[in-house]
């Protein structure tokens, strides 16, 4: 098929900021792209040949909007599965595909999954709703990790559960409780698939979350871990990707144990935060890569041209309403300093913004500038 410069239509299901880093490379290679999304305002609006507003948990919406395209993806999983499947039974191409989302949208499901598959993860019991957990919890060792199965993102649906009385603010919704792991790292590999069978992994990155948000703060890549480590790490993911046979892009979050194992966390199906360092830092950007997957194009270079470092821009505590960028000249003086602004208008505390990329030939330096970037830009409101 002839995807460049020609009718061929491409649509994604949600228009947030990963769609619009994807759309960079579709205008790129000049193919047309349809998106879908819930808000008039979303970031991609302004990148995509045509826009549709439509709820993407409606399946006559995310149907009639399938029917329009020739292969379809989506930046963000909640999506309504049915009306993929029926549109895959069509014909159309969905990728990743129905099963494997259905696999990974719901986390009960996905920890079963790695449970069944002889994926190493940590320990976990699943739980109708709250209530019936509370009814168990002389069963259970804490502290645990306490997840919602469904529609948790950035920190939201997961919380530490140090006494019985942390339950008390929480909905009453299926979930699971997982061990607490003490782990020294938290790391991820990014597994990019054709539907031809070729495969490519990205570099370990490291994962530095913020205390209170549960966010990621900082992506390293390459990440400071033992190069065994990082070999076994980068294993674990292609075997994973194996498991769920997925086509396009298979983010794979991991702990790395006080001992060195490497435990499976969780899963994304798509453009993931813990990649974005790729479009300055790459040969070829996870964005384009996902494009390359989902098109059957051979796969891009995926290793690194230089070490990279993303700090993601959120929303500063204390601050909601139309945006303002601080300081965001200073830093756009710094070699090797490339901010990313998502085009939310409205700023409330945590919410992701943006983030911004370092790149150096030296590890340490690129870090030491990471943290003055984080220090020197905030995202606040204008008065």
């Amino acid at each position: 098929m002839n995807y460049f410069s020609s009718d061929f239509k491409l649509g994604i299901l949600g228009g947030g900021q990963l769609g619009k880093m994807l759309l960079f490379d579709t205008r790129k290679f000049d193919i047309q792209t349809y998106v879908l999304d819930p808000s008039d305002e979303a970031p991609s609006k302004i990148a995509c040949n045509k826009f549709f507003q439509g709820d993407l948990m409606d399946y006559q919406t995310v149907y009639n909007f399938g029917k329009q395209v020739d292969v379809l993806t989506f930046e963000i999983e909640l999506v309504n599965l049915e009306a993929l499947t029926q549109l895959e039974n069509e014909g159309l191409k969905v990728y990743p595909s129905p099963k494997t989302l259905k696999g990974i949208q719901n986390k009960g499901i996905q920890k079963q999954f790695y449970a069944d598959n002889n994926i190493p993860t940590a320990p976990f019991e699943r739980f109708e709703n709250l209530d019936n957990l509370k009814s168990k919890i002389n069963d259970l060792k804490l502290p645990f990790v306490w997840k919602c199965t469904e529609f948790g993102y950035d920190g939201n649906g997961v919380k530490v559960i140090r006494q019985v009385s942390d339950l008390d603010s929480l909905p009453n919704v299926e979930c699971i409780a997982e061990t607490m792991i003490p782990f020294k790292n938290e790391l991820a590999v990014i597994v990019c698939r054709n539907p031809s069978g070729e495969i490519k992994t990205y570099p370990v990155v490291e994962m530095e979350f913020h205390p209170e948000a549960n966010q990621v703060e900082y992506v390293i890549c390459p990440a400071r871990i033992d190069e065994k480590v990082a070999e076994k790490a980068r294993a674990i993911a292609l075997n994973v990707s194996e498991k769920f046979n997925h086509v396009g892009l298979l983010a794979v979050e991991m702990f790395q144990t006080n001992d060195d194992e490497i435990l499976v966390n969780e899963v994304a199906p798509r453009p993931h935060n813990s990649g974005h360092y790729s479009i300055e830092a790459s040969y070829t950007s996870q964005f384009e890569n996902h494009l390359r997957a989902i098109l059957d194009l051979p796969l891009g270079n995926t290793d690194s041209k230089v070490a990279g470092i993303m700090v993601n821009l959120v929303g500063a505590e204390g601050f909601s309403g139309d945006v303002v960028y601080e300081n965001i000249e200073t830093i756009l003086g710094w070699n090797g300093v490339t901010p990313h602004i998502y085009g939310k208008k409205q700023t409330r505390p945590f919410r992701k913004m943006g983030h911004v990329t370092i790149v150096n030939e030296d590890m340490a330096e690129a870090r030491r500038i990471a943290e003055e970037v984080k220090n020197t830009i905030r995202v606040i409101s204008g008065q």
